[in-house]
């Protein structure tokens, strides 16, 4: 069985989707067991606090450290230790496998700005990502991973070979799907798939997946080819704006000193007219 810890201020957030369609088949088979842990319950305060200010200052909060090691170590979690983070990896089908094939996985969920650094050094085996994108606290990409997970263990779907043909599960994208009727609003199937010919579907099926893997691989290099253009721009006019901001401190710099060297000639001067007048009087 696998034992899923979910580490969370909201745990409330997990009891409904947990209690329906594959997660609580998985749960019923007898394939996993469910444990959500509050982070509050492990404060030591009357207001249950779990953030505070971060130091050196800026805007936001900061989930507390404590809170989360001791929250871990009330269950004796082991890896994988799981902390929901934008600057994590980006999570995939061979996580899900891996998770599932094992016997515990802990989620960690945070909330706020961010969580203390150290809870991801030092606790967290492991940060993972949905993506290239911030969610309001990890509970959603949690629900995301136990989702794709406990899928994948025994008794969860009543059909395992539906997950054999998913995407991903052979790192292809899969073929298109087409159901009754043969024709909808002037759209057909391709009449491949109503000749009954099981090699021709499987071939087409085949050659769909490769067009759609090809083109999502395509997508993705477009889309990394971008990100670099914009990421090289960006250094660039921080580097112009930091080259700027040196020259104008070096012109300030020098004008400075220009003003403190005509400051001390002009002190000189005055220092030796009033001794030429000094001489003249004596």
């Amino acid at each position: 069985m696998l034992r899923i810890n979910i580490v969370t201020i909201f745990p409330e957030f997990f009891a409904g989707p947990l209690s329906l369609s594959i997660p609580a088949k998985a749960a019923a088979a007898g394939g996993v067991q469910y444990s959500l842990i509050d982070l509050r319950d492990f404060t030591h305060d009357k207001h249950r606090t779990v953030d505070d200010y971060p130091f050196g200052g800026g805007p936001g909060m900061v989930m507390k450290p404590g809170p989360f090691f001791d929250a871990v170590a009330s269950v004796k979690a082991t890896s994988p230790i799981v902390l929901l983070s934008p600057r994590g990896r980006r999570f995939s089908h061979a996580d899900a496998v891996r998770f599932a094939a094992g016997t515990e996985l802990t989620l960690l969920c945070g909330h706020y700005k961010d969580i203390d650094e150290r809870v991801a050094q030092h606790l967290a085996t492991e940060e993972l990502s949905l993506g290239d994108f911030v969610l309001s606290g990890g509970e959603p990409a949690a629900l995301a991973i136990v989702d794709a997970t406990v899928r994948l263990l025994p008794g969860a779907m009543s059909d395992l070979e539906s997950a054999r043909t998913d995407s991903f599960f052979d790192r292809g994208i899969s073929a298109p799907s087409y159901t009754r009727p043969a024709e909808y609003a002037g759209h057909t199937v391709p009449d491949v798939l109503l000749g009954g010919d099981h090699a021709k579907v499987a071939a087409w099926r085949d050659n769909e997946s490769l067009r759609r893997t090809r083109e999502a691989e395509a997508r993705d290099r477009e889309d990394w080819a971008r990100r670099e253009a914009e990421s090289t721009a960006r250094d660039a006019a921080i580097a112009e704006v930091e080259r700027r901001a040196a020259e104008k401190a070096a012109k300030k710099a020098r004008a400075k000193d220009g003003r403190a060297r005509a400051a001390k000639r002009a002190a000189n001067a005055a220092n030796e007219s009033t001794g030429h007048a000094n001489g003249e009087s004596t």
